[in-house]
């Protein structure tokens, strides 16, 4: 499917609902997490899309819901939804904050969580450049600011530990990450949520790692998965970089526009 083609089976969908990962296809990949913003050109290009009619934004990520926030500098007054924790966490103007379907992290979850936490900080805690994530539901190993020659060593001594420990917890791999949680839930499950939730009756979701797969993957007749930069993908649709994505958004968002009034 060519990004044309994209553009003009969305373009008149009844209820069009656009979910997006965060890293790596709004923003840049940096070494220090906290300090990722969207693009200019994708925040433009966001902006434009949430303004077409009858279409949600959504925002879907691997991050814990509280860090998503502060990231996409999303206010209480959004209209973005977003869906943290690969799905396991949600937020909508009218709710507010949640976790869907199990509910919080039990006091015996976060004690196991926490206890692991602490445990993979002292496995890492003499790699140069190591750094354990916090993370909801679980926590992550980030590596891209570790000399290249050291991750290997580096994510086999926390699955190590992972393995002894904690072998019920999913295990994710990402861009110089890996991740461990005690919650089953996939960015499948987020794109489910999202349709059931806004009634969607055409989606278009775009990400750009693996993790991202389980979304793509899920996607049925009519809708469109785009793959940001290269690798393996179940998408129809691939382009570039973030730039290419905020124009295809842009173009979609005019075309909507144009097509419903």
């Amino acid at each position: 499917m060519t990004i044309d083609d994209a553009i003009a089976s969305l373009a008149g969908a009844d209820r069009l609902l656009v979910a997006l990962d965060f890293d790596g296809t709004l923003s840049p990949l940096v070494d220090d997490p906290m300090s990722a913003r969207m693009a200019p050109a994708a925040r433009d290009a966001v902006d434009a899309i949430a303004s077409s009619p009858d279409t949600t934004v959504a925002l879907v990520s691997g991050r814990s819901l509280s860090d998503l926030r502060v990231i996409a500098e999303h206010g209480d007054d959004s209209i973005l939804l977003l869906a943290g924790s690969h799905g396991a966490e949600h937020w909508t103007p009218a709710d507010g904050t949640r976790h869907p379907a199990a509910g919080e992290p039990t006091a015996a979850e976060q004690a196991e969580r926490d206890r692991l936490r602490a445990e993979a900080e002292a496995l890492v805690a003499g790699v140069p450049g190591a750094w354990i994530e916090p993370k909801t539901f679980g926590f992550a190993v980030p590596s891209r600011t570790v000399p290249a020659d050291e991750r290997a060593e580096l994510h086999a001594r926390v699955d190590a530990l992972m393995a002894a420990q904690a072998p019920h917890w999913r295990r994710r791999t990402g861009h110089h990450i890996v991740e461990y949680a005690f919650r089953e839930e996939g960015k499948d499950t987020a794109i489910a949520w999202l349709r059931a939730h806004t009634g969607a009756t055409a989606v278009l979701f775009a990400g750009d790692d693996v993790t991202d797969e389980d979304a793509l993957g899920s996607l049925g007749p009519g809708d469109v998965g785009v793959r940001v930069g290269a690798g393996e993908t179940a998408a129809s649709v691939r382009v570039a970089g973030i730039p290419e994505l905020a124009e295809m958004l842009v173009r979609l968002a005019h075309e909507r526009t144009r097509t419903r009034e």
